[in-house]
């Protein structure tokens, strides 16, 4: 198997991007990320996205972008995994560049999501749970979390108090990013007022759905230095899944599938936990944050809210978390996110992160998630 690197890279600010389709989202971070790398061509293409069958009504969404920046004839493919369909992308276009099957390969993701209202994007993003038992008897994907969390609060004895700790975190960190949908400081009683989506979860527990694109360039590390002076190698990748129902688990305040995809990430780029300087974590909701931290083994269970209040997860903490604002601030765009994580943490491995800048960031570990854990795919990057 061979060394992979990303060699370019780019990323738009999550938003409403009302005035540009899909198409055109993707086209301009694609080609962008093309030139960072020097422009070079490329054998195969990889698009995370969860809902374009829904909000734009076209299927083979691989085609249609490599149609848009010129790769008429390149193999191109759509990655879908839920809003881990990002993750599950780069997972898919390191292999490939890996194995040896391609030299040069375009990672991306792209979602739009803003011209449907609320309501349909939260329908949208439950199509990530089981549907025959659990949607068809009224569960949303907010009502599992909501189960999720109410149930960590009474274990743990965690006050509500905890969680709008995490969502103040997030968005003291989106304040300092320009890619941001959220990029404003927020009060914990600002995030403990909110309107109820499910009780416990609040509207600040949940991360906005917006429009998004991002792209990396993969190719061989053997080979990175022809395209940019500061490679960052995928040390390490992992994936594994979990039951989708949540009635199947034997314990809900666990994503096993994250311990598993990192156990697998870690061992195979040869480095353990404590080596990471920095970290970026599937917080779709807050307590999907939470259990993040405690399935990767770097806080102790039941320990994240005294954590973050300690400031543990700051810029400047021990183990600096989610330094973009995470999904909770800088934006969810469902199917791009992973790759969003990916872009994230190559700016900071590059020292290129500006107001963010983690010091010092070498290693950084990310770890995208798809409905309720029920799949995870976990990358280390490293400077090299």
């Amino acid at each position: 198997m061979r060394r992979v690197a990303i060699c370019g890279l780019s990323m738009c600010k999550v938003g409403n991007h009302y005035h540009k389709s899909l198409r055109e989202l993707f086209a301009k971070v694609a080609l962008d990320a093309m030139e960072n790398a020097g422009g070079p061509p490329v054998n195969a293409m990889y698009v995370g996205n969860m809902s374009s069958s829904e909000h734009t009504s076209q299927k083979n969404i691989g085609v249609l972008l490599s149609n848009s920046i010129g790769l008429n004839s390149t193999p191109s493919m759509l990655v879908e995994c839920a809003d881990g369909s990002g993750g599950a992308a780069l997972y898919e276009g390191f292999k490939s560049v890996a194995s040896g099957l391609y030299d040069i390969v375009i990672v991306g993701g792209v979602e739009k999501m803003s011209e449907a209202t609320h309501g349909e994007n939260r329908k949208i993003s439950s199509k990530a749970i089981e549907q025959e038992c659990e949607a068809f008897n009224g569960l949303s994907i907010d009502g599992e979390f909501a189960i999720i969390m109410r149930y960590y609060m009474h274990y743990y004895g965690v006050p509500k108090r905890q969680f709008a700790l995490f969502a103040v975190q997030m968005h003291k960190h989106a304040a300092r990013n320009r890619y941001a949908q959220l990029p404003y400081e927020v009060s914990v009683e600002d995030a403990l007022n909110m309107q109820t989506i499910a009780d416990p979860v609040t509207l600040f527990d949940t991360a906005p759905a917006g429009d998004g694109a991002a792209a990396v360039i993969l190719c061989p590390l053997e080979r990175a230095q022809e395209f940019t002076d500061t490679p960052i190698e995928i040390a390490g990748a992992g994936q594994a899944s979990d039951t989708l129902a949540l009635y199947d688990r034997k314990n809900i305040l666990t994503f096993k599938a994250t311990s598993e995809a990192s156990k697998i990430a870690l061992e195979s780029s040869k480095l353990k936990i404590s080596d990471i300087n920095l970290f970026e974590v599937h917080d779709s909701y807050t307590i999907s944050g939470f259990l993040a931290l405690e399935d990767l083994g770097v806080i102790e269970r039941g320990k994240v809210g005294q954590s973050v209040e300690e400031g543990l997860i700051d810029l400047n903490g021990p183990i600096p978390t989610n330094l973009s604002g995470g999904l909770k601030a800088r934006g969810h765009p469902m199917g791009a996110t992973g790759v969003y994580q990916a872009v994230e943490s190559s700016l900071q491995l590059r020292g290129e992160a500006g107001k963010n800048q983690a010091d010092p960031a070498k290693v950084a570990l990310i770890q995208n998630a798809a409905g309720i854990g029920s799949l995870v795919t976990v990358h280390v990057l490293k400077r090299v």
